[in-house]
């Protein structure tokens, strides 16, 4: 596309791109065979070992009862009396499943929770699996006792997005599940100081690579938010506001100053804050770092 002929084949993510536009040519496979084993040769090839992907919140197989309140196995509509009697059974299920606190959360209704709010946030599957396996892990640990099921859903939803590095924020997550931004914050509190596994934050530049690409910002605006960025880390005054916050303010104000203008309102709702937080914060940010005089 750039007219370049100079191609680098990457061993990493086995791919061939372009050196000056990264444009990608050709993608294989990271591993395309099965692995072998070295004890027995004659296993070579023959694809032991290799699977597909298994959900850590899942069992083995995938395998229980699907009881509807409907219809029969056949397709023919039930009477009232066998839909009032499966429904009952269908809560009794329900209520089991989700007593086993070391088992699987295949019929729980905390799986069918997390996967319908990984679908309203748009998250990958290795989120909602992560997010599984937290549950599980702080239910084990008896730290969701007392605590609605939205907040618990919410924490391990928000763990598990801070453990991938993914820029969901906690009013996102919150919105997402029904709850309220104070109770999620609390669960999450109480999972990341009961959990025995460190859960990291998510990096600023997280944040700034999804604004940037919703408000299809050019590379040198990026890259001066960017330098922008690291002085703000540096610099006290700004310690105490939100990290989304401040990357949005620094995306407005050097979009300013790059002659790409984009709205307040535009950059409030990528980042999912107010209007009137981002003129404080960007005023700020105008003082510290300069620029135009905020209309």
């Amino acid at each position: 596309m750039c007219g370049s002929g100079r191609r680098i084949l990457d061993p990493a993510r086995q791919e061939t791109h372009c050196s000056d536009c990264g444009l990608v040519f050709d993608e294989s496979l990271v591993a395309d065979l099965p692995p072998t084993s070295p004890e027995d040769p004659v296993q070579s090839h023959s694809g032991r070992g290799v699977g597909p992907f298994n959900s850590p919140g899942g069992s083995k197989r995938n395998l229980g009862s699907t009881l509807t309140v409907s219809r029969d196995g056949q397709g023919r509509r039930l009477d009232w009396h066998r839909r009032y009697e499966f429904q009952h059974l269908r809560r009794v299920m329900q209520r089991q499943t989700s007593r086993v606190v070391d088992g699987p959360l295949d019929h729980s209704q905390a799986r069918s929770e997390i996967a319908m709010v990984a679908e309203r946030l748009g998250v990958p599957s290795v989120i909602q699996a992560e997010a599984e396996r937290i549950y599980a892990l702080a239910k084990v640990h008896g730290l969701y006792r007392g605590r609605s099921l939205p907040a618990t859903v919410g924490a391990s939803m928000y763990a598990a997005c801070r453990r991938y590095s993914l820029p969901r924020t906690l009013g996102e997550i919150a919105t997402a599940v029904g709850a309220t931004r104070a109770e999620v914050g609390r669960t999450f509190k109480v999972v990341q100081r009961g959990l025995p596994e460190t859960i990291p934050s998510i990096g600023l530049r997280a944040f700034l690579q999804r604004y940037a690409d919703e408000l299809a910002l050019s590379p040198s605006v990026r890259s001066h938010v960017e330098e922008m960025l690291a002085e703000a880390q540096q610099n006290p005054e700004l310690s105490g506001i939100s990290p989304h916050g401040l990357v949005a303010a620094l995306i407005y104000l050097a979009a300013e100053q790059s002659g790409e203008h984009r709205s307040r309102a535009q950059v409030a709702r990528v980042s999912a804050i107010t209007e009137v937080t981002l003129r404080s914060t960007s005023r700020l940010v105008e003082r510290l770092f300069g620029g135009s005089p905020d209309p």
